[in-house]
């Protein structure tokens, strides 16, 4: 718990934009579901997912930089190893090759995330609560929806983790609306 309260707090310093922020609430969410489904460690690789954009407003303009200053953080911070390397792989610009589940599960599944807020914006009251995995599946269809996912990664999760779209978009969407009203959605 300690470590979680601690994330929150280098949040609220590194990061200033409010959508972004709703971004780590939900890949940490999704990354608990995903702990849960493999029977993994809930609390780390939640963390993993809470922390994984740390540095994003530091390096948006340099992407491939991305996230070697929140690793640098992290590491001085003290936060656990495993945390540490799923954030640092997790930019496949970065060129790492992700070998444990929870690295695979944040390289393939954090993107999902922004195409479900998507779905849920183009919704008439934009609530998740109105979202289905099959409008999902409809909208990951269409390469002009939310351009800025990364689908060729979000379908790695199916070689990586076994997990099929529809499975990811299943777990993904019961995450977000666990904690919707955090979400705004």
């Amino acid at each position: 718990m300690y470590l979680r309260k601690r994330a929150l707090e280098l949040i609220d310093e590194y990061i200033k934009n409010p959508n972004l922020k709703k971004h780590l609430l939900a890949t940490e969410n999704l990354m608990r579901h995903l702990a849960r489904r493999f029977g993994e460690n809930e609390e780390i690789w939640a963390l993993a997912g809470l922390l994984h954009d740390l540095d994003w407003e530091i390096t948006k303009e340099t992407p491939e930089k991305h996230p070697l200053i929140a690793v640098e953080i992290l590491e001085k911070e003290g936060f656990p190893q495993e945390v540490i390397s799923a954030i640092k792989k997790h930019n496949h610009l970065q060129g790492l090759i992700p070998e444990t589940n929870l690295e695979k599960a944040l390289y393939t599944c954090e993107e999902i995330t922004g195409l479900i807020v998507a779905v849920a914006l183009v919704m008439p009251n934009k609530k998740l609560s109105e979202v289905t995995v099959e409008r999902i599946i409809s909208k990951f269809k269409e390469p002009s929806f939310a351009k800025g996912v990364n689908r060729e990664i979000i379908l790695k999760a199916e070689e990586m983790l076994g997990l099929k779209l529809e499975e990811l978009a299943e777990i993904a969407l019961k995450a977000m609306q666990e904690i919707s009203d955090e979400l705004g959605l």
